[in-house]
């Protein structure tokens, strides 16, 4: 059975070009990139993540490495770490998805958020299901 999890490398702030890097040195075994967003009134919250193949055939461990809502968008100032996250995929031709979720303080635990984002990612078959 596949094990999949997210790996939290901070708010995108800095750590956004750790991101970068996994997803440079391990680009064949890139499975998917997603931008997940909240409304939050006219703005937007955006996580950023990536999620990987297991690194062997032998391993059942599915990372999804994860900037987590530390981006904020609006209408009238565009954010620079979302513009570099969507070229750099880009650039490993990789198409990120955008997904509508719930922001995370929405939930008692962190554990429970991304347990939630899981199941939103398996039933729109952005992951593959547990075998």
């Amino acid at each position: 059975m596949i094990q999949q999890r997210f790996i939290e490398l901070g708010e995108g702030y800095s750590d956004i070009y750790e991101l970068f890097e996994l997803m440079s040195t391990n680009t064949h075994r890139i499975f998917k990139s997603y931008i997940l967003a909240f409304k939050d009134g006219e703005n937007e919250k955006l996580s950023l993540a990536v999620s990987f193949t297991p690194a062997t055939a032998d391993s059942n461990f599915m990372p999804i490495y994860v900037c987590r809502e530390g981006i904020k968008l609006t209408a009238k100032k565009p954010s620079k770490r979302y513009d570099l996250f969507m070229e750099h995929a880009q650039s490993l031709n990789i198409q990120p998805v955008r997904v509508e979720v719930k922001h995370s303080s929405q939930f008692a635990e962190k554990e429970l958020y991304y347990q939630y984002i899981i199941g939103i990612l398996r039933l729109n078959h952005l992951l593959p299901p547990l075998h």
